[in-house]
């Protein structure tokens, strides 16, 4: 049985997030604060959050920054009235998991949930497989990446996009593709949101020289080539 921990200060949305939860089948505490949040959640003893951005006593951006701060990977799905691609990229940026916007289908955010379950029990088992494109390394169990040497600093999910893109060299990954993959869901965030963290990367690997390697095929995805 998974456990969440809903955090929302508008009590209709609270409590029908909980009811639902638990008719799915899951243990759900909720409370109305973001100071209360995030002593809840720094126990680590859920599986899965559910984080309204704006929240009384402390936002959920700041809950989500000092969770990740103290260590704590539980997975987030982020909730927000905002839906521009930038407050999107900011929140996943933080750490999130996932981005919701208000108002929500039941049936996504329970979608939503059970792909970021998945994620992390994937996480759990497997690694994933070491990519070496020539100058390039990409090494999921030291979660690092270097150029001719040069590391090559990235968030986690600026890393998980670089390797799955590395670990098709030479092959047109579409966006819709690399949302399933990095994100877990097509829904989880938007192509443009994709965008935005391809732009990252690239620019992050410009730094060292490698900007060269990652290339947009316009219209459909983006692409990692072989040096």
């Amino acid at each position: 049985m998974a456990r969440v921990l809903v955090v929302d200060d508008e009590p209709g949305i609270r409590t029908a997030v909980a009811r639902g939860l638990t008719a799915e089948g899951m243990e759900v505490v909720a409370v109305g604060d973001g100071l209360s949040g995030l002593e809840a959640a720094l126990t680590g003893s859920f599986d899965a959050v559910v984080l309204d951005i704006i929240l009384p006593r402390l936002s959920g951006y700041r809950v989500l920054e000092q969770l990740r701060a103290a260590g704590v990977d539980t997975p987030v799905l982020l909730l927000s009235a905002k839906d521009g691609e930038f407050d999107q990229a900011d929140g996943l940026d933080l750490g999130a998991d996932g981005y919701l916007v208000k108002p929500f289908a039941f049936v996504v955010l329970v979608a939503q949930l059970r792909a970021m379950l998945r994620r992390r029990d994937a996480a759990l088992g497997r690694t994933g497989q070491r990519v070496r494109l020539g100058p390039l390394l990409v090494d999921p169990a030291a979660r690092s990446v270097s150029w001719h040497g040069d590391v090559v600093e990235l968030s986690p999910r600026e890393f998980a996009l670089l390797h799955a893109l590395a670990s098709r060299p030479d092959t047109a990954v579409a966006k819709d593709e690399l949302l399933r993959l990095v994100w877990g869901d097509e829904q989880a965030a938007s192509r443009n949101v994709v965008e935005v963290y391809v732009g990252y990367v690239r620019r992050k690997l410009e730094a060292v020289g490698a900007g060269h390697v990652l290339k947009t095929v316009r219209g459909y995805g983006y692409i990692v080539e072989s040096p």
